[in-house]
């Protein structure tokens, strides 16, 4: 059994120095969600508010590298439940519903105004960022269809992606 001193226990490990062709090359595993372009459809109490999902990455689990969605709140409703049933995941939690900005005889326009609109994409993106950088997430099909599919089929069989 060998002694360390004290100076061999805190010494700075060798690092590799960066080349510029290592610093400027492409990552190696990258995956970026964006949630923009909110767009308020509809009118009087048949309001909605739907936003698009772009999605790109290299990683070998998605089989389309880049996609474009637009997905509403209740579908990012739909994709926590989901994973709350289906997964081995800790899903985090959305942001609120804003109940009280739904009542009617308001003096503004509850959740179709600007500033909530916004607050809200930028709760969903972190969400979404959250739950498909999880390695065991990023299995699951129905994030896959959450993600690249224009239409969410809400009767899909649950289940895992299989790499072929």
């Amino acid at each position: 059994m060998s002694i360390m001193s004290s100076e061999d226990a805190t010494k700075r490990l060798k690092s590799k120095v960066q080349s510029l062709d290592d610093a400027y090359a492409a990552p190696a595993n990258f995956l970026e969600i964006d949630v923009i372009n909110p767009i308020t459809h509809g009118m009087g109490n048949k309001r909605y508010t739907d936003y698009e999902c772009r999605l790109k990455t290299n990683l070998p689990v998605f089989r389309v590298k880049e996609s474009s969605v637009r997905r509403r709140y209740s579908d990012f409703e739909w994709l926590r439940n989901e994973l709350e049933r289906d997964s081995k995941i800790v899903v985090p939690p959305l942001p609120s519903k804003a109940l009280k900005r739904q009542l009617p005889f308001r003096g503004d326009d509850g959740i179709y105004e600007e500033g909530f609109i916004e607050e809200r994409r930028s709760g969903l993106e972190a969400f979404i960022n959250k739950i498909a950088g999880h390695p065991l997430a990023q299995n699951e099909k129905c994030l896959h269809m959450f993600l690249q599919d224009p239409n969410i089929d809400r009767n899909y069989v649950p289940g895992k992606i299989r790499n072929t």
